[in-house]
């Protein structure tokens, strides 16, 4: 009996997966398909915030990728498409966001903190190497050489 509730439960637990809609979009060429998934792959859904539109399940994503074959379908150009996501979402809807005095951080930080850190290295690397050069070129005089060789004198006799 319990076997035959274990099935029923898990039988049901299947019946949302095959009620699930799946968008099916019918294109009028091959080119407009081309541009839909292009435009849903680089469009990231403002809900999921690190999936594109065409990888998310989300309602909004299904909206988005409706709202993208509407706008193929009146002849929009892609640039007209990304710049309508944009102005409603924000700059956050594209992976790839354009160079702007806003963004400028985000394209240029990365290259700058490396040329600091590699630049650091190296003024760090010499610093060392002209400490080393320093001392190897000092030499004892006659004095100090004298007392070096008594002191390692009496540690030896005390051994």
């Amino acid at each position: 009996m319990i076997r035959r509730v274990f099935l029923l439960l898990a039988l049901l637990a299947w019946i949302p997966a095959g009620l699930a809609a799946i968008d099916t979009y019918e294109f009028e060429s091959e080119e407009q398909r081309t541009r839909f998934y292009q435009l849903s792959g680089e469009l990231r859904c403002p809900k999921c915030q690190n999936q594109n539109i065409a990888d998310s399940n989300s309602p909004i994503a299904n909206d988005l990728r409706r709202e993208i074959f509407r706008m193929l379908e009146e002849g929009q150009s892609n640039d007209q498409i990304v710049e309508f996501m944009v102005m409603r979402y924000g700059d956050f809807v594209r992976y790839k966001p354009a160079l702007t005095a806003q963004t400028a951080v985000l394209w240029f930080a990365p290259a700058v903190f490396l040329l600091a850190g590699f630049i650091g290295l190296v003024v760090m690397l010499r610093r060392r190497q002209s400490a080393l050069r320093s001392t190897a070129d000092q030499h004892l005089n006659a004095d100090e050489q004298q007392r070096l060789k008594s002191l390692l004198e009496k540690k030896s006799s005390h051994d």
